[in-house]
């Protein structure tokens, strides 16, 4: 039984067609890699620059239909049957949702995004490296991590979730969206969204985890005096791939949850630590003084946009951002809907919506804070480190506290972990997505993505095709946004169709009870 259901894993057509549509970007990257990138970024820009507003429209409204969610009646509806208790305890799903969610980009940009803003203001008309830059970057910093980015994450998983638990789809994407219309959805539409679903994972991931590659790299050479080579970064991908593909297939139960649990306690630690050994009265009242601009300014940034004075700022990075967590989107929302069955859709989205990026805003915080009072009040010109190299930017800021060696090391650590956790998620999606929605794929299919990522990821990292590969991925976010809008569609008129017959099954049983 069990061969039985591998080889329909291998040969269906979601697996062999996105398997090798990704396989022929890998080589083109290979072949071409300066023709890969110069092709795929030029797509990428223009619809970065033509459909900007599309984005910035379309991730407000998700946030709004979240909100909602949680709040009107509909937040009381389980995911699953009524007698159904969540699989995981709270603690470790919020740290499963945390891992794969974030991935090594919080580490990546904690210490450098607040800086960098605090260089190059996002406003105009504001002295770069004042007192008024440091809010603003704390501001825009809180705002590019905080809810918006998770309100993509929420419509696909409860969307996802809500279908396969409440309603006994298979874990598709293209299962979402039966309720748009009344005509049923053909195959080989329904073929084509999985595909891209796929497709969009891939590229995303195998870039993300290029670039953390690339971090640990640096880390290394910075801290230790590793070379900083692509045959050293390749080792660095074998042994991450030895890792997360012993992690996937174990499970989700065992190797998945033991690794974020433990990645959840090191950044926990991390926090505590640079809470105390900092400017602990700083970093609490520039953490209070930025969720209270955060929010006084919500709005106002949700549909921010410079049509007047041409400034490309929001290009580069608000809306990159939104497009770019909308490509991760179908791995985020598959492995969110997978572990949590037997949640409200109200504990659901307060969970994804509001949990991660407070515990974001908190590391924000404490690091970026405390890189902002350095540069402050101590001249110590990291923003200028951070200028010239991102990738050491966490590296150069431990360089300032007592026993660097250790917290480098265990940073590398932290990192690898990510690294190593949003890969595992992603090839037990991407097995569940080859497999026709099965929730447990075979070892073989995990197996299989784990090789594809690993070999994508060290060829484009020799090949320098990482950008082409990362332009690739944004493509793929304008057409998923219009599917994310037609999820939405599909999943309120789901949830209101439910409601409305168990309101009338609800009326016909008084009906009967009065008549007896």
């Amino acid at each position: 039984m069990k061969k039985s259901k591998e080889r329909v894993s291998f040969n269906n057509s979601v697996f062999k067609i996105s398997a090798i549509i990704v396989t022929l970007f890998a080589l083109w990257g290979v072949i071409s890699p300066g023709g890969l990138a110069k092709n795929a970024s030029a797509v990428a820009s223009y619809i970065n620059h033509s459909f900007g507003w599309f984005y910035l429209a379309s991730v407000a409204g998700f946030v709004a239909f979240c909100l909602f969610l949680a709040f009107s009646k509909y937040g009381s509806i389980k995911l699953g049957q009524e007698h159904e208790k969540p699989e995981f305890s709270f603690f470790a799903w919020i740290s499963m949702l945390f891992a794969a969610g974030f991935g090594a980009g919080i580490v990546f940009w904690g210490v450098a995004e607040p800086l960098t803003h605090f260089a190059n203001p996002p406003l105009s008309g504001i002295e770069p490296k004042s007192a008024e830059a440091a809010r603003v970057a704390m501001n825009y910093s809180f705002f590019n991590w905080g809810f918006h980015q998770w309100s993509v994450f929420t419509i696909v998983g409860l969307a996802l979730a809500y279908f396969q638990f409440r309603k006994k789809s298979k874990l598709l994407v293209s299962e979402t969206l039966g309720e748009v219309s009344k005509k049923r959805i053909s195959s080989k539409l329904k073929t084509s969204i999985n595909i891209l679903a796929v497709i969009a994972t891939v590229t995303g991931v195998a870039t993300s985890l290029g670039m953390g590659v690339l971090q640990i790299n640096a880390g290394l050479n910075y801290v230790f005096s590793f070379p900083n080579n692509p045959w050293m970064q390749v080792g660095i991908v074998g042994v991450m791939f030895i890792l997360y593909t012993l992690s996937a297939i174990t499970g989700v139960d065992k190797g998945i949850k033991i690794l974020s649990n433990t990645n959840m306690f090191l950044v926990i630690g991390f926090m505590l630590f640079f809470l105390f050994k900092g400017p602990t009265v700083f970093i609490l009242e520039s953490f209070v003084l930025a969720v209270g601009d955060y929010l006084h300014n919500f709005v106002q940034m949700s549909f921010y946009l410079t049509p007047y004075s041409g400034d490309k700022w929001v290009h580069d990075w608000t809306i990159f951002y939104w497009a770019w967590v909308i490509t991760w989107s179908p791995f985020v929302g598959s492995f969110v809907a997978r572990i949590s069955r037997g949640r409200t859709i109200r504990e659901f989205v307060i969970g994804v919506l509001i949990i991660p990026p407070v515990i974001a805003f908190m590391w924000m915080a404490i690091f970026g804070g405390t890189g902002l009072y350095m540069d402050l009040f101590q001249n110590t010109a990291l923003s200028e480190a951070v200028s010239k190299d991102v990738a050491t930017a966490i590296f150069v800021f431990l360089q300032q506290f007592p026993l660097y060696g250790i917290l480098s090391l265990l940073m590398l650590v932290l990192i690898m972990i990510f690294l190593v956790t949003s890969a595992d998620s992603t090839i037990y999606v991407l097995g569940i997505m080859t497999s026709d929605g099965n929730e447990n794929p075979s070892n073989a299919v995990k197996a299989i993505w784990g090789v594809l990522i690993a070999a994508i990821t060290a060829v484009l990292i020799i090949s320098s095709g990482l950008e082409g590969l990362q332009s690739v991925a944004l493509i793929a976010a304008l057409p998923f946004t219009v599917i994310m809008i037609l999820i939405s569609i599909s999943l309120f008129k789901s949830m209101y169709s439910e409601q409305k017959a168990e309101k009338q099954d609800h009326v016909n049983i008084t009906t009967q009870r009065k008549a007896q």
